[in-house]
């Protein structure tokens, strides 16, 4: 059970973003503009704000170093292939081209196997993955743009965070 003091709400999580680095410092954008990489390390005051509210439990998407849980998947142990079920997930995915296959999994992960499944993602507005699985759940759009890791500069892009809940999750009376 959660304690109000756990919940973090969209505002606060507004005003933490805009505290971290929203405005760019244009010192190492190469990277972020860069294919050399698909993998964004979640900034650590992120989690912790996040943790605190949803209690995570697998990390589905990290490296041994980076692991934000004890529980997790590698690469090479390929979480789009492991079983997420019952399990409160923290989900930072590669940010490229199998995007919407992480998305495709987390929706499913929450709809059929009653894990509840919380996303950093970029805020893809334009995809066939955003309109067919994100905009089923609750989005909280971070205001400014992250910082990434070791990261000299904020991200050139948008991000939000997504929490695709259990089917049978009731919000205020209504059911998902």
């Amino acid at each position: 059970m959660r304690t109000r003091g756990h919940r973090l709400g969209h505002r606060q999580l507004t005003e933490i973003g805009d505290e971290r680095g929203s405005e760019g410092d244009r010192r190492g954008l190469a990277v972020h503009f860069s294919s050399k990489t698909d993998e964004w390390a979640t900034p650590q005051w992120l989690f912790e704000a996040l943790d605190r509210e949803f209690g995570f439990t697998l990390d589905t998407c990290s490296t041994h170093q980076n692991a934000k849980c004890t529980r997790h998947f590698t690469r090479e142990e390929d979480g789009l292939t492991q079983s997420w079920a019952n399990e409160v997930v923290w989900m930072n995915p590669p940010y490229g081209q199998g995007i919407g296959a992480w998305i495709a999994k987390a929706f499913d992960a929450a709809q059929h196997e009653q894990a509840t499944v919380v996303c950093l993602i970029p805020a893809r507005t334009d995809t066939r993955w955003w309109h067919h699985h994100v905009m089923k759940h609750e989005i909280r759009l971070l205001r400014g743009r992250l910082r990434f890791g070791e990261a000299t500069a904020s991200a050139p892009f948008p991000s939000a965070i997504v929490v695709m809940r259990p089917r049978g999750f009731r919000l205020i009376g209504f059911e998902l």
